[in-house]
């Protein structure tokens, strides 16, 4: 059954799609259909930062995925969280605000893709951005999108950041200024204490116009095609199996993962993807679903010598209600962070140039982000690869649009991944016997030396390996680029791939079109 028309139907009301239904309404012109499989956004942890440990495994408002069995882990499945309500991912993630460094812009507009570089994208990251304890060349202060610094220092951090000047990596206190290396405080993606998601900073302002339609719980299945024009959304929603057309655009905002999966079913791909599942070839287009790319992050947790860590404060009632009481009567304290306070960008491998790993540090720890915190005074230490190399690719496995994709990241599939893995451990090891940092280390907990070899950093051919230990940042994307490796079957000419309108709603974003979000949406 037909619905309606609209000028224009989005489909996913995540990072991206949020953006687009207020912008795309804005002028009061054209008419909007923005659709979201997921719930409205009313669950309430989901606005308190420190709720990202309730949303990170509920299926209500988390899509919950897991990679196919990678070689790379030996045969484990990696979970992959994606936000299933308003606002997407943005509204379960980590909350960090960062950018990406400003000599990557500036590659990607060497290697072809004009527009692109960091002279070009800055205004956009300044339009869209409410920063007012920033440098104003570099951050924004009218902007929808809140970018808030934590406020105060915790005793552990700033060790941290002492000892990462004894190891030549200097305080830095904003990593999206002039210039990202350096160690210090992350800023957050919040508002006087609440979560600032794409949902709350662009939609909540837009849902009072006529000409913007929202349903939720709205599940698209399939694309419909004039030809080769996509001028509908066949979608599930109540029971029924409805289809709106758009006049003029339909915008993809599902995602890296569910995109191309939409694409699929609907007969945009790879032919022999397609053949296999009986599914018409509406266009060949090989690179859909290719080229996936994610951050691999390897968790190094220590013991604490003092009882100052979140763990602490969660084994004990009292500390929990001073907690709770400190953030009802001031939006502070530690519900009003999240997870990772701190951050540092360095450079891990040998004649680096550029800072070639980043680092999340939490003061507390867990077998994995989001679930229960360890019975001990411990923090953590999360390193990721800056620009893994390794790809992988996003496929259905049926045509039964409600099966989730076969996800295979590859990770750790280049010896260079490898190394860098390597070499940020053994950076977090060298921050951890620093003069300032030692006397709040008791041991290392994970991976530990029987894991990882203290002496040579090689993979350990012990029971459990640290491939079995890693985890990602959940920060998929698919981009097809001229940079490095060439894919002529590239939908975009001297842009990327999912750049057309912006069809952002992974961990890069897009500033050029609609305001969009910075990077990075799981940090």
């Amino acid at each position: 059954m037909t619905i309606a028309s609209f000028d224009y139907v989005i489909v996913g009301a995540g990072s991206a799609g949020c953006v687009l239904a207020n912008r795309l309404s804005a002028d009061g012109r054209h008419t909007v259909l923005l659709l979201e499989a997921g719930p409205p956004d009313t669950y309430p942890w989901i606005h308190i930062p420190i709720g990202y440990a309730k949303t990170m495994f509920n299926p209500k408002v988390n899509w919950c995925f897991y990679t196919v069995p990678d070689p790379g882990m030996n045969g484990r499945s990696i979970y992959w969280p994606r936000g299933k309500t308003l606002g997407g991912s943005s509204s379960i993630n980590g909350l960090i605000s960062i950018r990406g460094q400003r000599q990557d812009y500036d590659r990607w507009a060497a290697a072809g893709n004009t527009g692109w570089s960091y002279a070009d994208v800055l205004p956009y990251f300044r339009r869209l951005e409410h920063a007012p304890f920033g440098d104003p060349v570099f951050h924004g202060t009218n902007g929808p999108l809140w970018c808030s610094p934590i406020g105060r220092g915790h005793e552990l951090i700033e060790a941290i950041i002492a000892g990462a000047g004894e190891l030549g990596i200097p305080r830095n206190d904003d990593f999206n200024g002039a210039d990202q290396e350096g160690a210090g405080y992350y800023h957050l993606s919040t508002k006087r204490g609440w979560r600032c998601s794409t949902a709350t900073a662009y939609l909540r302002p837009a849902r009072c116009r006529a000409n913007l339609r929202v349903e939720t719980r709205a599940r698209a299945t399939r694309l419909v095609f004039d030809g080769k024009r996509a001028d509908g959304v066949i979608y599930r929603h109540r029971g029924e199996e409805l289809t709106a057309r758009a006049r003029r655009e339909i915008l993809l905002c599902a995602g890296a993962l569910q995109s191309p999966q939409l694409l699929q079913l609907s007969g945009v791909g790879a032919p022999s993807l397609l053949h296999r599942f009986g599914i018409p070839v509406v266009h060949e287009l090989r690179g859909v679903g290719e080229n996936l790319q994610d951050h691999l992050q390897a968790r190094v947790i220590f013991a604490c010598t003092r009882p100052i860590t979140t763990n602490d404060d969660l084994r004990s009632w009292w500390r929990m209600m001073k907690m709770g009481m400190e953030y009802v009567l001031t939006r502070g304290g530690p519900m009003a962070i999240g997870i990772n306070q701190g951050g540092i960008f360095a450079r891990a491998a040998a004649g680096a140039a550029l800072p070639d790993v980043q680092f999340h540090v939490a003061t507390l720890s867990s077998d994995m982000a989001g679930s229960p915190t360890h019975p001990f005074s411990g923090f953590t230490m999360s390193i990721c690869q800056l620009r893994p190399e390794s790809r992988g690719s996003v496929r259905i496995q049926s045509v039964d649009p409600l099966e989730p994709p076969a996800l295979q990241p590859n990770y750790l599939s280049t010896t260079n991944d490898r190394a860098m893995l390597i070499a940020g451990i053994r950076l977090a090891r060298r921050l951890a016997a620093t003069r300032a940092l030692a006397p709040y280390v008791k041991a290392e907990y994970r991976p530990g030396p029987d894991r990882l070899h203290r002496a040579t950093m090689t993979f350990s051919s012990s029971r459990k390996t640290p491939a079995e230990r890693f985890s990602t940042r959940a920060e998929p994307a698919r981009w097809a680029t001229s940079d490095a490796i060439p894919w002529p079957w590239s939908t975009a000419s001297s842009r990327f791939t999912e750049c057309r309108r912006c069809v952002w709603s992974t961990a890069a974003s897009c500033p050029r079109w609609s305001q969009a979000i910075p990077t990075s949406l799981w940090s």
